[in-house]
């Protein structure tokens, strides 16, 4: 497992799973990481952030910065894990993580949307090329999921901004890491072994309906 930005063991990660800990910023960072996991046979490309300014007033070096982890990083992951399979005749598995803004503009987002939807065309076009090597390139999408970085701006808002994606997510509520657990697990598993070069939306209805609930 991989986080940008942690210094340490992450809280709740179970005691004998194996953390290695890497700063996907650095170019050298993916080829490192893989080499040092051992032989693997799973691969779970989830490190991102948002890094945008009020479009008016974003900077180059945030832009960059966006891709660099967002994009750049999850593709030479995945070449490096691509190459170590190759090299052992070991069939493989990745999944990469989008978003719903690959396929939905959000206003000031523009460096963060473009990310994810290169994440898209990234993992079908990566399913192509590696199909010959064994290795399946398949997708998540998740919508609006509860974590420390959403948390950060819908819970100060949460009587306007969270009220107004209650309504417009057809189930009604935010999601939860969990939620997308499910997939990544069916996407990885002998269950989806004849699924390859797809992306699962997980948002709870929140792109389906153009108005939502009145």
């Amino acid at each position: 497992m991989v986080y940008h930005g942690i210094q340490e063991r992450p809280e709740g990660l179970p005691e004998g799973v194996a953390y290695l800990k890497e700063d996907l910023m650095d170019a050298e960072a993916p080829a490192r990481m893989v080499e040092a996991a051992g032989a693997l046979d799973i691969l779970v490309c989830n490190a991102g952030s948002f890094f945008d300014l009020p479009v008016l007033e974003m900077t180059r070096e945030r832009w960059e910065k966006t891709m660099q982890l967002n994009l750049t990083a999850t593709f030479f992951v995945a070449q490096a894990f691509a190459r170590q399979c190759a090299a052992a005749g070991r069939k493989g598995s990745i999944v990469i993580t989008s978003s719903t803004n690959g396929f939905q503009g959000e206003a000031d987002s523009c460096a963060y949307d473009a990310s994810k939807g290169a994440l898209v065309m990234l993992t079908r076009s990566l399913a192509v090329s590696l199909a010959s090597h064994g290795v399946r390139v398949n997708g998540i999408a998740p919508g609006l999921i509860r974590t420390p970085l959403t948390s950060a701006w819908m819970e100060p808002r949460a009587n306007d901004l969270l009220k107004h994606y209650e309504k417009k997510i057809l189930l009604g509520e935010v999601g939860r890491p969990e939620d997308c657990a499910g997939a990544v697990v069916y996407l990885c598993s002998e269950a989806g072994r004849y699924v390859n070069g797809e992306i699962i939306v997980i948002d709870g209805g929140l792109i389906v309906a153009q108005i939502g609930q009145m």
